[in-house]
């Protein structure tokens, strides 16, 4: 009987353009196999001679474990397969949509990513260690979360809060992650300038939708940086109605933007599975560098703020107390406000398959003043204070009522829609109620109001306007007084997101105790219009116009057009715009050449010396090449 010759291998064919088409990743690239876990792939084999299955034997060892498996299409299409979505910005009562091009299937971003993670500082220090470890998305979402930001280490963005970015690119001018992502790696791996909170947010989404993690983008209006764990953050104004920096690290941003991914915790008791709280932007160290979470949000609402990772801080930027003092003489000197659900509001992320805004707060915290959101407040307080501070300020102050019987309620109203370039109309509404010091008797109201600009990262400038009000008020009466803040006191004196607080002190004359009242004004920028033809077809002419018009007071100059959306464009498209006169309108018209087919975002930012970010988006559907 012959001999039969020994099984030897030659050839293995990946079958990479089947196998990425099943696996959804065909779109970066088809000549390399990327494949996702828990799913069947295809191999061909080819060996020296015909297999015998009676004698041949060959051993596959393949072990994969899904802890960040979807159960649903619909979910898994949004989290992981949508290239594009929304970052939402500006203040709780006039929330906008910022559209982001995430860009995750780009063909040369899935080497950037693992380009990250082989940067970061554990595999730098143990390289088999770290790779060793990367099957757990625990640790792989930790180690991106330190990366995305280089306070530590060669990372990918360089944050930047001032107002100075004459040394590269201003955090609102970004309109997508693949630009920042190219740079950095074409540059070796050097921080690019600048980010803030919502790009660092942006940048990790992209980064984990690429690696098969489930993924979205968080905004939280009226976040808390609770530096000491506390619970409580301390604002300040002098009788002038000034807000007064904060000599302490604690701020309230107006919002702050993170991320959610959806994962299995292994590491953490049954029922925290879910989506889990990642925080990119440095803010604190955990375990010795700039990272935040997993923190599950589960516990989050619970008050399990002893479970890991980083749960204390993201507590506390949902749920901190906020106290107002009136400051003079060199001390605090009267509780203007305890406000137990100023922080944590409108907390939002893009909808399901909608372009919508969802508010997800319910997931966050039980509702505001409800029996069971006290309760959790308590528990958590209690876990993070430790049993030798049971007796706080902050404490003693949930049971003081006294500077909340006020003989008037004030509030500040806008009389017409604010705009950047026009004089803002506000008005006071002042109404005399019953109080225990003078319950029906007039009073006299001496009204001091203060606007300041805003600062994203907590806190104001210098004021821009002031003006002084005397009110009469009998028992019952209600008064509407105007106010206006002329554009010329505000003009050149706001930050680029042109955020203003107006507030108010009320001195009684009768009893010497104060009011506070406060109102936000987020000024719009002009608006935006993109149409597109009615057909995309991947490699055919899409027209597409875009038009700007002026309706501000003041000359828009030095503009600058950029156009992204993967699928639609390869990279960016930049043309200078030059000046736009107050009342002027300029169109642009111009072909793009689809290069994908399925679900497109084109993003559309126009930015100028006057307003840095006038963003806009149109949504198209590209049909494939030679579809009927």
């Amino acid at each position: 009987m012959d001999q039969v010759a020994a099984l030897e291998l030659r050839s293995v064919d990946l079958q990479s353009s089947r196998n990425n088409k099943e696996h959804h990743t065909q779109e970066m690239g088809l000549k390399r196999l990327i494949v996702r876990r828990g799913q069947l792939f295809t191999l061909q084999l080819h060996f020296n001679r015909p297999f015998q299955f009676q004698t041949d034997h060959i051993t596959f060892v393949a072990e994969t474990e899904d802890d960040v498996h979807l159960p649903s299409e619909a979910l898994l299409r949004e989290y992981i397969l949508t290239d594009y979505g929304f970052v939402y910005k500006g203040q709780k009562r006039l929330i906008t949509a910022r559209p982001w091009n995430y860009g995750q299937f780009e063909e040369d971003i899935i080497d950037i990513c693992f380009e990250i993670l082989n940067k970061s500082l554990y595999f730098l220090k143990n390289p088999s260690k770290d790779c060793s470890q990367r099957n757990d998305v625990v640790y792989v979402c930790r180690v991106v979360s330190a990366m995305i930001n280089s306070n530590d280490d060669r990372g990918v963005l360089q944050g930047n809060w001032g107002e100075d970015y004459s040394m590269g690119v201003s955090p609102l001018e970004w309109n997508g992650s693949v630009a920042i992502l190219r740079q950095w790696s074409a540059r070796g791996g050097q921080p690019v300038m600048y980010g803030q909170c919502w790009v660092f947010a942006a940048v990790m989404c992209t980064v984990m939708r690429c690696l098969g993690v489930p993924t979205r983008v968080v905004s939280n209006f009226r976040s808390a940086h609770n530096a000491d764990g506390n619970l409580t953050i301390d604002t300040y104004y002098n009788r002038n109605a000034e807000m007064l920096p904060n000599q302490k690290q604690d701020k309230i941003w107006n919002f702050h933007v993170w991320n959610e991914c959806w994962m299995i915790r292994k590491d953490l008791p049954p029922g925290y599975n879910g989506w889990q709280v990642l925080d990119p932007t440095p803010q604190q160290t955990s375990s010795g560098l700039f990272c935040c979470g997993p923190a599950s949000v589960k516990a989050i609402k619970e008050g399990e703020v002893q479970l890991p990772y980083d749960t204390p801080f993201v507590y506390a930027e949902v749920n901190a107390d906020e106290v107002i003092w009136l400051f003079g003489d060199g001390q605090a000197q009267e509780i203007l406000a305890h406000n137990t659900s100023s922080i944590g509001n409108e907390i939002s992320t893009k909808m399901v398959g909608s372009d919508q805004r969802q508010n997800i707060t319910s997931s966050y915290k039980y509702p505001e003043g409800s029996p069971e959101e006290r309760s959790v407040f308590m528990k958590a307080s209690q876990k993070m204070l430790g049993p030798g501070r049971a007796s706080s300020p902050f404490l003693d102050l949930l049971g003081s009522g006294d500077f909340q019987d006020q003989p008037a309620q004030l509030q500040l109203h806008l009389a017409r829609m604010p705009e950047w370039g026009r004089d803002l109309l506000l008005k006071l509404h002042a109404r005399r109620v019953a109080d225990r010091a003078h319950p029906r008797a007039p009073i006299r109201l001496e009204v001091r109001f203060c606007a300041q600009a805003l600062l994203h990262k907590g806190g104001a400038r210098e004021p821009l306007w002031r003006q002084t009000v005397h009110l009469n008020l009998d028992f019952g009466q209600e008064i509407e007084w105007p106010l206006l803040l002329p554009f010329n006191n505000y003009g050149n004196k706001l930050t680029d997101e042109k955020l203003i607080r107006v507030s108010g002190i009320a001195k009684v004359k009768e009893t010497g105790r104060s009011m506070l009242v406060l109102k936000d004004i987020s000024l719009e920028p002009p608006h935006l219009s993109i149409k597109a033809s009615e057909r995309a077809e991947v490699g055919k002419a899409l027209g597409v116009h875009i038009t700007l018009t002026n309706n501000l007071t003041v000359a828009l100059s030095n503009c600058v057009m950029v156009l992204e959306g993967s699928g639609l464009i390869d990279g960016q498209i930049s043309n200078e715009l030059g000046t736009l006169l107050p009342g002027h309108t300029i169109q642009i018209q111009l072909d793009l050449y689809p290069i994908k087919a399925g679900p497109r975002q084109l993003q559309v930012l126009i930015s100028s010396n006057e307003v840095k970010e006038i963003k806009g988006y149109q949504d198209i559907f590209v049909a494939a090449a030679g579809a009927s």
